[in-house]
């Protein structure tokens, strides 16, 4: 897919199916890029074109804030300082800035320009003649002259350093003595190198940089690699600035595996008291458990081995699979137990004669078993991602429990028990006597039950017909989804204004939301940005990432993510705010499946149609899906990206204009150079290269 917007960037985004190595990847993306380079304007090649293996949504947003140091400065101390350190940090795929780095920028005044008779291209020139690097070359150099005796470099400052500098730069010089400077026509100072964007932490502006993972990142390594390297970098920071990151999508992962572990104990332990119920014994109920732990480590080392991670779907399986690991231990020890009570046997023999019994059922059950998960593991898209580990994690863990069963298991057998005696009455008193008898009791109406049942065995079998219809109608009518929404802690916010609103008042929208979301107990902190969002970049684009209180704190049923996104909408849009929309939204479960619940899909022109004919046919299609609340909700059915932004057209004669000796490059040096920016070259700047950039002054660029 490809996008643009009206500042003059565009990307294009490939998606590329699971399977696809994506180092060779981005190679054969880089290799076919270079091919169309030299095809590209001369700007684009001058900017740069950067390829990079990054997920599209953000893993975390990590801010600089100060109370002494203004938002510019901090985003220049990003740049070089940290954005290039979390660059290299290990799973980190990119590192997105909303602010900029530090240029030169030469403010130009046309209307002095004209009275001097000096055109932008004459400004240009200028700089990038007078601000360049000179290479003079050495003292006494090769090939030299009989009985030279030294050598030495010879260095020349031909880069200029600051604004004063460059106001001395001389754009013409007359006969009579008169000079112009740039000074004389341009206000010359430090600035930002973009204006496009910019952060805000609960409504403080702020520099903050948004961390995106790469394909094969893991979000809790990354985010925990990222909280370390900022601790250490907080140690060199100047004074009074500090980092914090409140927008962290790994915290909901890390405490829904930590939920998990907890699970996973809490089973061990309730399995290891309903076997102890049951069993009746310590030492029978002891051998199933040291079972438990050895499978589930083995199938930790099937996990490593296979590449795979400890993460929800992963450790769902343990959770699972527990109730199943038990099962074949405790066939061995019953059926161990059963033939010394029976034959008085001690416990060694007793468990060679068991094996020989039920060895075979161990394997047959456990392929039975294992044939049951492999398919998920064979799953292609993103089911199969999803399921996959899942899936072998559950066949590891079975896998190992058979083994167990066939080699540890009989040992233990053999080595723990203790003999019983032949016809030992296993007649029990207290709690296990109580727990027998009402078993037994259970068990004697249940067998009554059944044999009730097989003397009905029509009548059973139309009921059994009529439950099984009744289970196909209801999945047939149950409402379908992939993955269930669920609660992680933050809400999505996209704001938009109508087309060609400037970012003052796309600024102040925002802050409208700020407000608004704190006004709301639930509400910790507010992050937004102004000029970005997932649906496109602009002047009129914002985006908020809302971050709520923890779960604990939030335990009545309108606190939830979903609630508060309704409630945050509802505010917003009945009253709140006068200029566009915002849409409030608890984001998906996975979010490289989207930026919200939902889908998105593409309405592609394979005819004669134009750009207008298409929106027409995009409009239509929206309406009649909005006018589907069966299948749609029509407050979620919305076009993605951006609507066409007003646009002023210049029509330039150019017979006038070469009759005039106005040359072609020399228009669209003058409209490029003065409504948008031209890079000229860089400049040192405190141990950094940056850029000079020559544009028109703000006062004269507002109106046509």
């Amino acid at each position: 897919t490809t996008s643009a917007d009206s500042s003059g960037r565009g990307s294009v985004t490939l998606t590329f199916t699971p399977e696809t190595n994506e180092d060779l990847a981005q190679m054969n993306v880089q290799n076919k890029l270079s091919e169309v380079t030299a095809l590209l304007p001369s700007t684009v090649q001058q900017n740069g074109i950067t390829v990079s293996k990054a997920r599209s949504n953000f893993l975390m947003v990590v801010f600089l804030n100060s109370d002494t140091k203004s938002s510019e400065e901090m985003a220049d101390y990003a740049q070089r300082n940290v954005v290039p350190e979390l660059q290299r940090i290990d799973g980190v795929g990119n590192v997105r800035l909303f602010g900029a780095q530090r240029a030169m920028r030469v403010w130009v005044d046309p209307a002095k320009l004209k009275n001097y008779n000096i055109s932008f291209a004459d400004v240009t020139a200028a700089i990038s003649a007078q601000n360049a690097q000179l290479s003079v070359g050495a003292l006494g150099d090769l090939p030299s002259s009989q009985g030279q005796q030294i050598t030495a470099t010879i260095s020349a400052e031909g880069q200029m350093k600051t604004a004063e500098e460059f106001g001395n730069i001389l754009l013409r010089s007359d006969t009579n003595g008169a000079n112009v400077y740039l000074k004389d026509v341009a206000e010359i100072g430090l600035g930002s190198q973009s204006y496009g964007s910019s952060s805000y932490l609960n409504g403080k502006k702020a520099a903050g940089m948004a961390v995106s993972l790469s394909n094969s990142g893991n979000a809790l390594a990354a985010a925990t690699a990222i909280k370390a390297k900022m601790n250490e970098l907080q140690e060199f920071f100047p004074q009074g600035v500090k980092w914090s990151a409140p927008y962290d999508t790994s915290t909901f992962v890390s405490l829904s595996i930590e939920k998990v572990v907890d699970t996973l104990v809490e089973a061990i332990v309730l399995v290891f008291i309903v076997m102890f119920i049951f069993l009746q014994n310590f030492r029978y109920t002891l051998i199933p458990t040291i079972v438990v732990p050895i499978s589930l480590l083995g199938a930790f080392a099937m996990i490593s081995y296979m590449g795979m991670s400890i993460n929800v779907m992963t450790m769902f399986a343990m959770v699972l699979v527990i109730g199943i690991v038990v099962d074949d231990a405790i066939v061995v020890v019953e059926n161990v137990e059963r033939i010394m009570a029976e034959e008085g046997l001690s416990p060694k023999q007793a468990t060679k004669k068991a094996m020989t019994q039920i060895s075979g059922a161990v394997v047959g059950i456990t392929a039975v078993l294992v044939s049951v998960f492999v398919p998920l593991s064979l799953l292609s898209g993103a089911a199969g991602n999803i399921y996959r580990q899942f899936s072998l994690t559950m066949v590891f863990a079975i896998g190992f429990s058979a083994f167990l069963a066939l080699t540890l298991t009989p040992a233990l057998c053999a080595t723990m028990l203790k003999p019983i005696p032949k016809g030992h009455n296993h007649t029990k008193k207290g709690f296990f006597g109580w727990f027998n008898r009402v078993f037994n009791a259970g068990t004697r109406t249940y067998s009554g039950w059944i044999g009730k049942t097989l003397r009905k065995a029509g009548v059973m079998f139309v009921i059994y017909l009529a439950l099984g219809a009744g289970a196909f109608v209801l999945i047939t009518r149950l409402p379908s989804s992939f993955i269930p929404s669920e609660d992680q802690g933050f809400i999505m916010t996209t704001v938009q204004l109508p087309t060609g609103a400037t970012a003052e008042r796309t600024e102040k929208t925002l802050a409208t939301l700020n407000q608004v979301a704190h006004s709301m107990p639930e509400v910790q902190d507010v992050v937004t940005v102004s000029g970005f969002s997932f649906t496109g970049s602009g002047q009129n684009m914002g985006m908020g990432f809302i971050m709520l209180k923890d779960w604990k704190e939030r335990a009545g049923a309108g606190s939830t993510a979903d609630a508060v996104a309704g409630k945050i909408t509802g505010a917003m849009m009945s009253g709140a705010i006068q200029d566009g929309f915002a849409l409030a939204l608890n984001p998906p479960p996975i979010m490289e499946l989207g930026n919200d619940s939902g889908f998105s899909f593409y309405l592609q022109a394979r005819g004669t149609y134009n750009h207008e004919e298409l929106v027409a046919r995009r409009d239509e299609l929206i309406q009649k899906m909005r006018q589907n609340p069966a299948m749609f909700d029509p407050s979620n059915v919305r076009a993605s990206g951006l609507d066409d932004a007003p646009q002023l057209k210049i029509e330039i004669d150019r017979m006038k204009a070469a009759a005039n000796g106005v040359s072609f490059a020399s228009i669209r040096s003058v409209l490029g150079t003065a409504l948008s920016s031209t890079y000229v070259n860089d400049f040192p700047n405190d141990g950094r290269l940056q850029r000079v950039i020559v544009q028109a002054s703000a006062k004269s660029r507002m109106q046509p």
